[in-house]
């Protein structure tokens, strides 16, 4: 099987978080990629689902509940912002 290269650009601080991360799951960066391309395209899809951060939808549950804090004037909304 005829080998391709893929070159790509990326930020320094992401390379070595990934490294780090690869590095203490046994594999090194080439293979992370391989496994990723290989699964996109077994399944047809990018094999992980990509959304909000788990604090936007904590937030947004709390909105849509009504079970974030309310306050009945800025004042008062004011003071405990400052109690922080």
């Amino acid at each position: 099987m005829a080998m391709g290269r893929l070159n790509l650009r990326i930020d320094d601080q992401l390379k070595e978080d990934a490294n780090e991360l690869f590095n203490e799951m046994g594999i090194d960066m080439s293979t992370a990629i391989k496994l990723f391309l290989t699964q996109s395209v077994r399944e047809g899809r990018v094999p992980f689902v990509i959304g909000e951060p788990l604090e936007s939808l904590k937030a947004r549950h709390e909105i849509l509940n009504e079970e974030g804090e309310t306050y009945s004037s800025v004042k008062e909304l004011m003071d405990n912002i400052n109690e922080d």
